[in-house]
């Protein structure tokens, strides 16, 4: 597979547990990375439950929807969109623990997920040979996937955190700066033949610091740099978004021919 938005054969779609690399998939994947980031913020401050309860809760929800997940035979849109936003909430989560309630410092942060992402793919590539998300067609591959998918997330947010705060670019800049870095990957993927696996993990991780810096840009009070709209109205805006296009791609995938 060379191309980043195209999807497998038949036969193996049958078998494949990620949806289709398409334009859905990408817009589905920054709109929950921008829900993870402000429903952490509503659930934390808003709704006053605090950090570490905020984290039990969706760390408990999002054991249970990824057990549901992996039990399945096949794709479930709704369900494999329903763990993506949920992980993107702990990924979120697990950063902001570590920041604020160990003290651990996003210089040291980022290197660190970075280095056990890497680890984890180095070690998911020796055990199943491929690390495609063409192939999620058995449980340890589905298992590595995921938590590939939760690293992600946490090192997308440290990595966003420490370019949007620890730099000063602020949230404007800083998605803009995301989002080029997306447009590099796209351009090293079809004008000079970055592979296709690579390019999509690279684009995965990048599109974390992007979601979660357009979400503050969206929901921080205009003082802060941000466009105040409040983390319940990015929120509630983004999950309609989400679910409008799930049962879009539902509908999509109900009506083609057998």
């Amino acid at each position: 597979m060379n191309t980043l938005s195209t999807s497998p054969s038949p036969a193996q779609a049958l078998l494949n547990k990620v949806p289709a690399i398409t334009l859905s998939f990408w817009t589905i994947k920054v709109l929950a990375t921008t829900v993870g980031e402000t429903a952490a913020d509503f659930l934390n401050f808003n709704l006053g439950i605090g950090l570490t309860n905020t984290s039990l809760l969706m760390a408990a929800l999002f054991a249970v929807a990824l057990v549901a997940q992996m039990r399945t035979r096949q794709l479930r849109q709704s369900l494999y969109w329903l763990v993506v936003v949920l992980v993107s909430v702990v990924g979120t989560l697990v950063t902001d623990n570590l920041v604020d309630n160990f003290g651990v410092s996003l210089t040291l942060l980022t290197p660190v997920f970075a280095v056990a992402l890497l680890a984890t793919f180095g070690i998911w590539f020796a055990r199943e040979k491929t690390l495609s998300m063409h192939h999620i067609d058995t449980a340890s591959r589905e298992g590595w996937y995921w938590l590939a998918i939760l690293l992600t997330f946490a090192l997308g947010t440290a990595a966003g955190d420490w370019v949007a705060e620890t730099m000063q670019l602020g949230y404007l800049n800083s998605t803009l700066l995301f989002a080029a870095a997306i447009g590099v990957v796209a351009i090293a993927h079809y004008g000079f033949k970055l592979g296709a696996v690579a390019a999509f993990w690279v684009a995965y991780i990048l599109t974390r610091p992007l979601g979660a810096s357009f979400g503050d840009l969206l929901s921080q009070p205009v003082s802060h740099g941000g466009l105040g709209w409040g983390t319940v109205g990015t929120s509630a805006v983004f999950l309609v978004a989400i679910l409008a296009l799930v049962v879009f791609l539902g509908m999509r995938g109900r009506a083609r021919p057998a």
